[in-house]
């Protein structure tokens, strides 16, 4: 693969971002309603490859359960403000309030209440008895203390989320999280990441994670790039780890790691690239971060903007466009790609021949920046 010199000591190789790409129509073309976007991991099965992202902007109880019931699976930030006050309805009214001189510092308080324990089994236990799939998400940093919590809750789909989460964490101060032993001892399958290399996604993949999530930095409440000058470039990072998820099942023998892209991705021409560039699910933030039923009424952050030591997101305004069902399957109102999200997948597959998420997979793609201006 090529590399750039950046300078003499240094060299750098290309990287793409979904404006970067685009999808090539092939020779056939289908009708719409015979395209399927359904997936499975593990034992579970949806009908729309979309995961909302475990943020208190998107994610209750209550749309966790609307998402699964409209065939999507919604995570709940197990660390977020739902499991640490009996009710937080205020609390997300008033940082929707915020001005943006004082936002960062009030959220800090507010998110430096402790976890409750009970409170954790009780939202699960919420989105369990609607008789949708249940997931939850923790931090690396919290899992060790929580995981057992959550597993008792009944929790379906374990998901640990970090900025960058690696199969090797080394710490001189603490016992890390031995993610392979982790892992092996639940019974319960594991997402796992932040990743955007191919090295590190199949590192992450040998600890028998069920998924790989892909992307850091990238999403649009994230300041990641510019606090901690860390940032993949979204097509490249879906297409590396892509890659890693072919080698590992060669290694295998064939057991097969789901990818998901997770940022970067608020408009559906987007999420058409991250699927055509290997994904199998997109982890969703602001795109539903736009719907009514959304906890943020229409701001949208993510655990990094609260950060008591070193915040690196913000609180952003993302406006509300129409409900979660418009969102998803439309019908659309503007032509700007921000709902009818799935309606648009189907209609790139249709267009470029592929009846299902897997052939999809395999459709050409070009190298075209894209400049609206």
């Amino acid at each position: 693969m090529s590399e750039i010199e950046i300078g003499r000591g240094k060299r750098g190789r290309r990287a793409y971002s979904f404006d970067d790409v685009a999808v090539v129509p092939s020779r056939r073309t289908r009708d719409p309603q015979e395209v399927s976007v359904a997936w499975q991991i593990d034992a579970y099965r949806f009908e729309l490859p979309v995961i909302a992202a475990p943020m208190d902007s998107v994610m209750s109880p209550a749309t966790a359960i609307a998402l699964g019931q409209a065939g999507g699976l919604g995570v709940l930030d197990l660390e977020g403000l739902w499991t640490r006050y009996d009710d937080p309805e205020p609390l997300l009214a008033e940082i929707a309030g915020l001005d943006e001189a004082t936002a960062t510092r009030r959220m800090q308080e507010i998110y430096d209440a402790p976890i409750n324990p009970d409170l954790v089994t009780e939202r699960l236990r919420q989105v369990r008895d609607s008789g949708v799939t249940v997931a939850g998400a923790l931090t690396p940093q919290r899992t060790q203390q929580l995981w057992k919590t959550v597993v008792d809750a009944g929790v379906d789909l374990f998901v640990i989320r970090g900025t960058t989460v690696s199969a090797e964490h080394v710490s001189g101060r603490a016992e890390p999280l031995n993610l392979k032993r982790f892992i092996y001892e639940l019974d319960v399958p594991v997402i796992v990441g932040g990743c955007a290399t191919y090295t590190a996604a199949l590192h992450l993949m040998r600890t028998g994670a069920a998924g790989v999530l892909v992307g850091f930095g990238g999403g649009a409440a994230h300041t990641t790039r510019t606090t901690l000058g860390i940032h993949v470039p979204m097509a490249s990072a879906v297409a590396d780890v892509a890659a890693a998820r072919r080698d590992y099942m060669d290694e295998s023998g064939g057991r097969y790691v789901h990818v998901i892209a997770d940022g970067g991705m608020g408009r559906s021409g987007e999420l058409v690239k991250a699927i055509a560039c290997g994904a199998d699910a997109v982890m969703l933030g602001a795109a539903l971060a736009r719907a009514v039923e959304a906890p943020g009424r229409g701001w949208h952050w993510g655990p990094e903007a609260h950060h008591p030591e070193l915040p690196r997101g913000e609180r952003v305004a993302v406006g509300t466009l129409g409900s979660l069902s418009e969102i998803l399957e439309g019908p659309g109102r503007f032509a700007d790609g921000k709902t009818n999200l799935i309606g648009a997948l189907r209609r790139a597959m249709a267009t470029s021949g592929y009846s299902d998420l897997k052939e999809f997979q395999r459709v050409e793609v070009v190298v075209a920046p894209y400049n609206p201006a």
